[in-house]
């Protein structure tokens, strides 16, 4: 992934796209013409079938279905899912399915004037939920989550840095899901980082929540609203980025001679309240632990997509989490957030921390999407 403005900064979405679908293919000797579709999540490439040019840019099959799929954040693990669902209904045999973003050449957007003569009225993103008060800006979102349940600043930069850190210190192993498009053949945002310099970043977002700014005091008050605001360090960073995964029926493998390498146990997509959609990660991890039978304890492998430090610690105290057990390499605060991808690669980084995980086969990935939508999914190492 290429920071937005970076390494990807040229590419549409399919440039970025093709090459990792051509090196997923060649890496589980998968022939073009035996995958029957594709699905890919986009957020933001304002229509049109991202899918479709991907599969036709990496040489796929013509008679090769595409679909494209849009739930923000959640749109990576939900193309897998549909995937899934594909191979479950009889409907294909092999799918590729996953993410791209190319946030650097997204659209600009305008909504068309209402009476002739007007200007057109530029906007940087559609609503998520009808009621305005249920659809606030997602940043002012979670700095009135983290100052209302006293996530202090200080604690979601500790955690950022040890996203950073982790990424910084597991560039070998990356390296192996990595496929190098456009000379970048890195994640190019994870670094050091000084924790004097992280104290003097600027705040990013601060909560308007009156219940909080009435308690402020001074500057160092425990209800001053900065000390529970979010730096531009507890945020995942706009960013570029694809990440795919092949799945096959058990026929198809036995046909095409494969070995997987995972199973699909099981998703939950959900809703939750729009007003704060950073809590639906955890509540379709509640919904599909049930589903599956399963408790927390029993995954050995846990990767959140964290577009916010604090819903990463709202996550860890939801389910009595270590937050060293999330993202033992480094989540979307250090390698950035491609929406549309951003829980494709979490998936990915699932499938490869159990091949090197010497005990428990499970793992799981969740991710939470703008209106209040979340996902999660549950895959068990063959």
């Amino acid at each position: 992934m290429a920071p937005r403005g970076g390494a990807f900064k040229l590419l549409h979405p399919h440039e970025i796209g093709a090459p990792v679908l051509q090196a997923l293919l060649a890496q589980s000797g998968i022939d073009a013409q035996s995958v029957d579709a594709v699905v890919a999540g986009n957020a933001l490439g304002a229509g049109g079938n991202p899918a479709r040019m991907i599969a036709l840019a990496a040489g796929l099959a013509r008679r090769c279905a595409a679909y494209s799929v849009d739930t923000q954040c959640c749109a990576g693990l939900d193309a897998v899912t549909m995937a899934a669902g594909l191979l479950a209904a009889g409907n294909a045999s092999v799918v590729i399915a996953g993410g791209v973003e190319a946030w650097s050449r997204a659209p600009i957007r305008q909504h068309r004037p209402l009476r002739q003569g007007d200007p057109a009225l530029e906007y940087e993103r559609p609503a998520f939920a009808p009621d305005p008060e249920q659809d606030p800006d997602m940043l002012l979102s979670a700095a009135r989550y983290a100052a209302r349940h006293r996530y202090a600043r200080a604690a979601q930069d500790a955690y950022a840095m040890l996203s950073h850190a982790r990424a910084q210190g597991a560039r070998d192993e990356l390296a192996r899901e990595i496929v190098p498009v456009a000379g970048l053949d890195q994640d190019a945002h994870p670094r050091v980082l000084a924790p004097e310099r992280v104290v003097r970043m600027p705040l990013a977002a601060v909560t308007d929540a009156p219940e909080v700014a009435a308690d402020a005091s001074s500057a160092a008050a425990p209800g001053d609203p900065r000390t529970w605001a979010l730096s531009p360090l507890a945020i995942a960073p706009r960013a570029d980025g694809a990440a795919f995964v092949a799945l096959a029926t058990a026929e198809a493998c036995r046909r095409l001679g494969l070995r997987g390498r995972a199973v699909w146990r099981g998703a939950a997509s959900v809703g939750s309240a729009p007003e704060t959609p950073l809590l639906a990660a955890a509540e379709a991890s509640r919904v599909l632990l049930a589903r599956l039978g399963l408790s927390m304890s029993e995954l050995s492998v846990i990767e959140l997509h964290d577009a916010f430090a604090v819903q990463a610690l709202s996550f860890c105290d939801a389910f009595g989490l270590d937050p060293r057990r999330l993202n033992r390499r480094g989540g979307g605060l250090a390698r950035g957030h491609p929406i549309g991808a951003s829980a494709a690669i979490a998936l990915v980084r699932v499938l490869a921390d159990l091949q090197d995980e010497a005990g428990g086969a499970l793992g799981m990935t969740a991710v939470a999407g703008a209106g209040g939508i979340g996902a999660a999914a549950v895959v068990e190492r063959t």
